[in-house]
């Protein structure tokens, strides 16, 4: 299939305006008036999270299950694109771009530290501190990290790329995969809100990592320089972020995001494998092996544990918050790997996302959280301690200063957040490029001009929160309106469904279920 005819690809101001004043009244009254703008926002979490906890729990294992029976069926044979088409990517590139894009600064901040949370308050009414909290804060590491988040970035994807890439309809838009389901509103301004709120999420979240990576790389850096952590030192952290993806989004998919999101996974690779090396190798071997065991085998009482007679708050806490998290997340990932899909296959992008993206998360899981346990209970370093006095980046700059060479792998570490980050950020900037884009086609990048616009938004959105001390209620915001994004996942599988079985209402005996010249 050829690739359709250019369109234009100039910026959409039906969806930027919308999408720029919900981000300042958003900022603007944070900054404003910063105590009440956070309680409000405070209280709208509390709201979301406390009486809706269980649709986010629903939400998950349902997509979780949607998609396992999409990639087994004779769906999962669709070739996103024409028959000539073929992938854009190396396989190991995609899933570099996939992995890094998809997780970001949060992984090397929370892999660390979150085991000990869990084993100095453990669910299900476990005593804290025991052997038993051990092993369930190794489990839900692997549980918060696994398939569930992975499921929600992967099925926004698949309807994008196939509208994009089968249907070659124009507009890298999360309202061009609903049109199975709203028809022709999703070129008005159903369609438009739709985007806007979809722009919105995306800055939150970018706001979340943020508010992860500023303090611990500003308090890594003060350590090895020997400076005192300050405003101006936050800043130049985000400067050198800025400059980074910035470059990286000037230079576009294949020169840019690609090539860091290549040398990101490398890096980490490196780091993980002397952390392996150098720690306490069986410890981590066994207890990886033992969490992966636990977790399956109860996998659908912790998706679906709302403890409404102990009434503890750890599920809402910890699951409810990541799946709001990873949905909030879920449509800047839909539209940036539909983007560098094309020519894969629906199961492919599934595999990639659900099994290798959760392979990921989970090695950085038990590497690095099973060493920082194994400091916790073999008193070599008290990290609950440390982080419940000092908090997270406190911890890490701790746990980093028990290895061999910690100087060298701290100073590695940083570099390797800032790569982290910024791939993150570039994903972003690129998304948010093509989401404001008009008519822009699967086949096309969005101008460099809208790229570098978004990119320098997201800098100055961050400059000021920072300033302000206000990127808390940012993160907030946005986990609240992932409450929103749960039906218009429904809608996105709906569409799908609905293109599938038009498109191939024929059982068709090939390896491959492509659409050539209007017919399956």
């Amino acid at each position: 299939m050829n690739a359709p005819e250019s369109h234009s690809d100039r910026l959409d101001l039906r969806v930027f305006v919308p999408a720029v004043l919900v981000i300042a009244g958003l900022i603007l009254p944070i900054i404003v008036f910063p105590e009440s703008g956070a309680a409000l926002v405070n209280a709208a979490f509390a709201f979301a999270t406390g009486r809706f906890g269980w649709l986010y729990l629903l939400a998950g294992i349902a997509v979780v299950v949607f998609l396992v029976g999409l990639a087994i069926s004779r769906y999962g044979n669709v070739r996103l694109g024409g028959p000539d088409d073929k992938p854009e990517f190396s396989y190991f590139s995609w899933v570099a771009m996939i992995f890094a894009g998809g997780i970001g600064i949060a992984i090397v901040n929370w892999a660390w530290v979150e085991p000990i949370y869990y084993f100095t308050g453990p669910p299900f009414g476990v005593e804290p501190s025991s052997q038993e909290a051990a092993e369930w804060a190794l489990t839900y590491g692997q549980f918060h990290w696994g398939f569930t988040p992975w499921a929600f970035y992967c099925l926004p994807a698949i309807p994008i790329a196939y509208s994009m890439f089968v249907h070659n309809r124009p507009g890298v838009r999360l309202s061009v995969a609903a049109r199975g389901v709203l028809g022709r509103h999703a070129d008005g301004w159903w369609g438009a809100l739709l985007d806007a709120v979809v722009v919105f999420g995306i800055v939150g979240g970018v706001g979340t990592s943020l508010g992860l990576a500023v303090p611990l790389v500003s308090q890594l850096l003060s350590g090895l320089l020997g400076v005192s952590p300050s405003f101006m030192l936050d800043i130049a952290v985000l400067l050198i972020w800025t400059a980074i993806f910035s470059a990286s989004v000037w230079f576009g998919l294949a020169k840019g995001i690609k090539i860091l999101s290549d040398i990101n996974v490398l890096l980490a690779g490196v780091l993980l494998v002397f952390t392996l090396v150098v720690g306490d190798t069986l410890f981590m071997v066994e207890g990886w092996v033992n969490s992966l065991g636990k977790m399956v085998s109860n996998f659908v009482p912790m998706s679906m544990w709302t403890d409404p007679v102990g009434d503890s708050s750890f599920w809402r806490d910890w699951t409810v918050f990541y799946w709001a998290w990873w949905i909030a997340y879920a449509p800047m990932m839909g539209l940036f790997v539909a983007r560098i899909s094309r020519g894969r296959t629906i199961r492919e992008l599934i595999i990639a996302e659900m099994v290798f993206g959760s392979l990921g998360c989970w090695v950085f899981f038990a590497v690095w959280g099973g060493y920082a346990l194994d400091l916790q209970i073999s008193g070599t370093l008290d990290v609950a301690a440390i982080l419940s006095a000092e908090g997270i980046p406190a911890a890490v700059e701790a746990i980093l200063g028990t290895l061999p060479m910690s100087g060298v792998i701290t100073t590695l570490f940083v570099l390797l957040c800032f790569i982290f980050l910024a791939t993150t950020l570039d994903s972003s900037a690129y998304v948010l490029a093509s989401v404001t884009s008009r008519k822009l086609s699967g086949y096309q990048e969005p101008q460099r001009k809208i790229r570098l616009i978004w990119a320098f938004l997201i800098a100055g959105v961050g400059v000021a929160l920072i300033q302000l001390g206000g990127l808390k209620p940012v993160q907030t915001s946005t986990i609240v309106v992932a409450l929103p994004m749960i039906p218009v996942l429904a809608i996105l599988a709906w569409s799908l469904v609905r293109w599938l079985r038009q498109d191939f209402a024929k059982k068709v005996l090939e390896p491959h279920l492509v659409i050539e010249d209007g017919k399956p």
